[in-house]
């Protein structure tokens, strides 16, 4: 057998024996994917501390070039790549205060950027590690399943084989909205060997009489705490809860100590081990809720979601709000606001629910309201949107915000919560009271706040300016924004990125082309980015340059429909249909019945003369989607090749119907000629005049005109 692979058996000792018995490249490595280790990447961030360093030294323009998710998803490599640089924080807040949240696919897209870097650096990497065999990867952290995911579907078994280890059940993808599966890619990309069942654990009562002296005991607590309570050897935990609590509480203390004395070199283990165990040791409330605080800022800090939920939900249940509530509310409003990022929305639904029988400090309120109404404007999904509810919310937060007593808070809170009312509106279609939202609030902060006070909220106003503008058609005012928005905040892809959408609508190509290049210099490698600025240079004429970015998009998401169909019709322009078939066939395979997908399929067989697969593949085309305009032109194309000019029109009218454009009234009126139809056909053809200059429409049109005449006489 050859390729990536999936070990399944309840126990690691019978993983390892499984291991033991497939012929593997050497030399090999082992990381542990235990979430309890380091928290997000604990499996990434082993390999890159055995890989990195020396590949970064052999190869250093590599560190330029990874330097963002190298750093956020393994800080021990900080020192061998440049600092991310966040001039709006810097600016106008105290160090490690956020001005704003990465997006929910910010985790995924450091993935790709790992598996970039990995496929750079170890091809010409002497004795680096050809086997990769990751543990534990049923107990793994969202971060660490998008990786395996995107590496085992993109790195080749022959430069990095993946030797994924599980207990017998299929790892379950993680709750809420999906970035990548890895069942799936575990099912797609592995050979699976497994060994189904474990030997049965001994009766309660002959474990007892076989249970260890207390010497014994101890040890076997002290190996399973100095291993972070991860080992799956049933003897260990079992000893574990035999000793006294006074002697956990020690054991915990001393592996705190430990972690303690590397985390300034080794900072990934304060988001894992070191919390695990400070909330277990003589501190809990003091050294181990403020551990468990700075690791969900952390994570909330740099998107990784669900670990921050994870993290704020055992802080919330830790802490009463009676007794701290200040501490009680932090760890309540970052679970719901990760949970709502994590796309899940329900759950954040719930803690809130919770959070508002629990206090009754108005700030809470104010705070719970507003993230209510962001729930119904725009984080649960279509069907359970509600603007009416979303508006009551932000309402409820605007009157709490507007009775607070401090004067700049008042401003500050009732210009955060009306800008909440902006997005309300905007989803309502109504822009122009959006914006008039976010001209008053801008304006009172100006008023009301002093020069520096609060920079990146009023940034982050203007930035939903632009967009706003860029939405209802004022591109000239959304640039305007822009341009004033990245004079303070130049190190925000997005910025560049809406930017460059508005350019290319304008027809300002260059100028998108150089700013959607900006942007993937800001954020780890994401397909948004690579598609449009494929787009923009197809209507530069740079032909090799967009296909390359559209191959691009699809090795980052191989099922990215608008990447799929440009690629296809490309390659029927650059290499012919064959080789445009070929992208369809790939592209369905991506996402089975997409119809412009088989609309595009169905036009390419028609060019070969293959007619009935053709036919096939836009009846297909229009089943999934009876109103897509082209579908029906293109089988009006065939039934005119096959000589059945009154089926060809049926077609062509609906197309013209459902999308009136020049090529459907051109290809409509040469049916009509065809058929005598000149009156008909020199209308199609004016409306084809109308739209541009067409020398052939011209053409056919002053020959109907001569037609018409000569029947009018005879």
């Amino acid at each position: 057998m050859t390729g990536h692979y999936w070990i399944s058996a309840p126990r690691r000792r019978e993983r390892d024996r499984l291991c033991a018995g497939v012929e593997l490249p050497s030399p090999s490595a082992a990381v542990d994917a235990h979430r309890r280790l380091r928290g997000p990447y604990s499996a990434a961030g082993a390999l890159l501390r055995l890989t990195a360093p020396e590949a970064l030294r052999r190869r250093p323009e590599l560190a330029e070039r990874h330097y963002i998710e190298l750093q956020e998803s393994t800080p021990e490599l900080l020192p061998l790549v440049p600092p991310i640089v966040r001039v709006l924080e810097q600016k106008a807040k105290a160090p490690g205060q956020a001005s704003r949240y990465p997006a929910r696919l910010h985790s995924l897209r450091i993935a790709h950027g790992l598996v970039d870097f990995l496929l750079a650096a170890l091809p010409d990497a002497d004795g680096a590690p050809r086997t990769l065999v990751v543990e534990n990867v049923h107990h793994a952290d969202v971060t660490d399943q998008e990786f395996l995911a995107a590496a085992l579907r993109r790195i080749p078994a022959e430069l990095l084989t993946l030797v994924v280890c599980t207990d017998t059940r299929t790892p379950a993808d993680p709750p809420g909205m999906l970035s990548v599966s890895l069942p799936k890619a575990l099912a797609a990309h592995t050979t699976r060997v497994i060994r189904p069942t474990a030997a049965p654990a001994p009766a309660p009562a002959a474990a007892a009489a076989s249970a260890p002296e207390p010497a014994g005991d101890r040890e076997a607590a002290a190996r399973y705490v100095e291993g972070d309570c991860t080992d799956d050897d049933p003897a260990l935990p079992a000893a574990y809860e035999r000793i006294s609590a006074a002697e956990r509480t020690a054991l915990h203390d001393r592996r705190a100590e430990t972690l303690l004395a590397r985390a300034d070199e080794e900072p990934s283990l304060k988001l894992g081990a070191l919390p695990y165990h400070l909330l277990r040791g003589g501190d809990r409330d003091g050294a181990g809720l403020e551990a468990l605080r700075w690791a969900l800022s952390r994570c909330k800090y740099l998107g990784f979601y669900h670990a921050a939920a994870e993290l704020g939900e055992d802080g919330r249940h830790r802490v009463d709000p009676a007794e701290r509530p200040e501490l009680w509310w932090t760890f309540t409003r970052d679970t719901c606001v990760c949970l709502a990022a994590a796309g899940r929305p329900e759950e954040s639904e719930a803690v809130q629910e919770q959070a508002r029988a629990a206090t009754v400090v108005p700030l809470h309120h104010m705070s719970l309201a507003y993230e209510t109404g962001m729930l119904y404007a725009r984080h649960f999904p279509p069907e359970r949107r509600d603007e009416r509810r979303a508006r009551a919310w932000v309402n409820q937060a605007i009157a709490i915000s507007d009775l607070l007593p401090d004067p700049k808070e008042r401003a500050f809170y009732s210009v955060f919560n009306r800008n909440g009312l902006a997005l309300v509106e905007v989803r309502a279609g109504r822009h122009d009271e959006a914006l008039r939202l976010l001209d008053e609030g801008m304006a009172r902060l100006d008023r009301e706040l002093g020069i520096g006070e609060r920079t990146w909220h009023r940034v982050g106003l203007r930035y939903n300016r632009a967009q706003v503008n860029g939405m209802s058609g004022r591109s000239e005012d959304a640039l305007a924004d822009y341009a004033q928005i990245i004079d303070v905040d130049s190190d925000f892809a997005d910025h560049y990125f809406n930017r460059g959408g508005i350019l290319r609508g304008l027809g300002r190509l260059e100028e998108a082309v150089a700013d959607y290049e900006r942007a993937l210099t800001l954020e780890p490698p994401f397909p948004e980015a690579y598609y449009n600025r494929g787009d923009a240079r197809l209507e530069l004429g740079d032909a090799e340059g967009a296909l390359a970015d559209f191959d691009r998009t699809l090795e980052l998401e191989p099922g990215h429909p608008e990447a799929l169909l440009a690629r296809a019709g490309l390659l029927a322009d650059l290499k012919g249909p064959d080789a445009a078939l070929e992208s369809v066939a790939a592209g369905l395979r991506q996402v089975p019945g997409h119809a412009r997908l088989l609309c595009l399929q169905g036009r390419l067989l028609g060019e070969q003369g293959r007619l009935t697969e053709a036919r096939e593949a836009l009846a297909a085309a229009l089943g999934s989607d009876p109103q897509l305009a082209e579908a029906w032109a293109v089988r009006g194309e065939l039934a005119y090749l096959d000589g059945d000019l009154t089926a060809a029109l049926s077609d062509f009218d609906r197309a013209v119907e459902l999308g009136d454009r020049p090529e459907f009234r051109f290809n409509r009126g040469v049916v009509h000629q065809a058929a005598g139809g000149y009156p008909r056909a020199v209308a199609d053809f004016d409306a084809v005049l109308e739209a541009a200059e067409d020398p052939e429409a011209r053409s056919r049109r002053e020959s109907c005109l001569r037609r018409a005449a000569e029947r009018e006489q005879a």
